[in-house]
């Protein structure tokens, strides 16, 4: 367990309050108030800590940046196709690991799933055109 760090604390309470999804050059641009002098290797290197402690998410969005999620009880992701916002999205469990066990002779511990479509703003922009 990694020794106390009050800019650890501070980076942790931002990406807990957030429901973007925010990227680390996000979260040291937000914290950066709190912190002046805060380097964004700091951010990074804090961040990776508090994913390997389990206390935050990483997440591949396929835009070529990691991005964070502080809730880290179950849930999936929308991510707009149009404007690229994501959602979190909680509904119940999928059993597709179940299903997937069916295919793989390995044992499936896991699984990430992101739905992908149209925004309800994107989705009435569209619509009123």
């Amino acid at each position: 367990m990694a020794k106390y760090s009050k800019q650890r604390e501070i980076i942790k309470k931002n990406v807990l309050s957030r429901y973007d999804h925010p990227t680390a050059d996000a979260v040291y641009n937000s914290i950066r108030e709190d912190i002046p002098n805060i380097s964004l290797g700091t951010v990074y290197r804090n961040l990776r800590l508090l994913v390997e402690q389990n206390e935050i998410l990483s997440l591949d969005l396929g835009d070529g940046k990691e991005h964070f999620d502080g809730h880290t009880e179950l849930h999936y992701h929308f991510i707009c196709s149009q404007c690229n916002s994501i959602h979190d999205l909680y509904m119940p469990e999928l059993e597709i690991n179940k299903v997937a066990s069916k295919y793989f002779s390995g044992k499936i511990t896991g699984h990430c799933t992101y739905f992908y479509g149209l925004c309800k703003d994107c989705s009435a922009a569209i619509n009123n055109y």
